[in-house]
């Protein structure tokens, strides 16, 4: 049971910094996330911290969030260039979106006032809901689903909580079909098949791959605090918990896609 609260932002867009310093801000509609995947660096941020409730145990409404982000899209537009990276803290896709629509409510706001571009990361299907809004954006956008590893067996012990694998391959598919430029985002790479990369060449042409010590924002530092190496240990496949384990998805997707197709770490998800 999510414990979901309804709350009034005073500020909706976010100064983008750090990792993803190439966007002007950061969007997120909801804070916490249910699909609470064993090493989201979110845990170890202090929105999750200073809560008393384990984190995927609750989720905050922005309710204000379409007439706000209205204002503040038009005078950050005035500004100068808008980029988003939508969402950074939580997943804009998670199950709450089926009945709140409050992603889409902002998709709609930015597909009249369309910023210069927006990077929508989920690893929810239900993304290819708002495919009629994306092909508004045409080329502004982009869509990053995370698809950490092709075994659903693995799925299961890193992200109990997350949808199917298939499900998101299938979720690409179709925006691919539709048109919405999309790219597969293997963050972190967990543990996967030889096959992995033959398997989303067949889906996608451009792909992404990072793991917890490029990407986590502290080299790291976060996620072992989180503790997530025992479930490499609980499956005796530690030797995946390591600086050099990322390389073996990346000489594989090397052999299936345009080595300029094969982005790591930052570059995968800068505009």
């Amino acid at each position: 049971m999510v414990n979901v609260q309804r709350k009034q932002s005073k500020q909706l867009l976010t100064k983008a910094s750090g990792f993803l310093e190439g966007y002007s801000h950061t969007l997120n509609p909801y804070t916490g996330c249910a699909f609470a995947c064993s090493y989201c660096y979110v845990r170890q941020m202090p929105v999750a911290l200073f809560r008393s409730e384990a984190w995927g145990s609750w989720v905050d409404v922005k309710e204000n969030a379409p007439a706000l982000l209205a204002k503040e899209l038009a005078r950050a537009k005035s500004k100068g260039p808008v980029t988003i990276f939508f969402s950074s803290a939580t997943d804009p896709y998670q199950p709450i979106e089926y009945k709140e629509r409050l992603t889409r409510a902002l998709l709609e706001v930015m597909s009249v006032a369309q910023p210069d571009f927006l990077f929508v990361q989920t690893r929810s299907p239900l993304v290819t809901r708002d495919a009629d809004l994306f092909q508004l954006l045409g080329d502004r956008v982009r869509v990053s689903m995370t698809v950490e590893t092709d075994r659903e067996d693995i799925r299961r012990a890193f992200t109990p909580s997350a949808p199917p694998i298939a499900a998101r391959l299938e979720a690409l598919r179709e925006l691919a079909a539709r048109g919405i430029p999309v790219q597969a985002t293997i963050a972190p790479a967990l543990p996967s098949s030889d096959g992995f990369a033959e398997r989303l060449a067949g889906i996608v042409d451009r792909v992404c791959i990072d793991d917890y010590f490029m990407g986590d924002g502290s080299g790291g530092g976060r996620t072992a605090r989180i503790g997530v190496r025992a479930i490499y240990d609980a499956l005796e496949l530690t030797d995946w918990y390591s600086r050099d384990a990322y390389r073996r998805v990346h000489e594989q997707l090397l052999r299936h896609f345009p080595q300029e197709r094969v982005f790591i770490s930052q570059a995968g998800f800068l505009p």
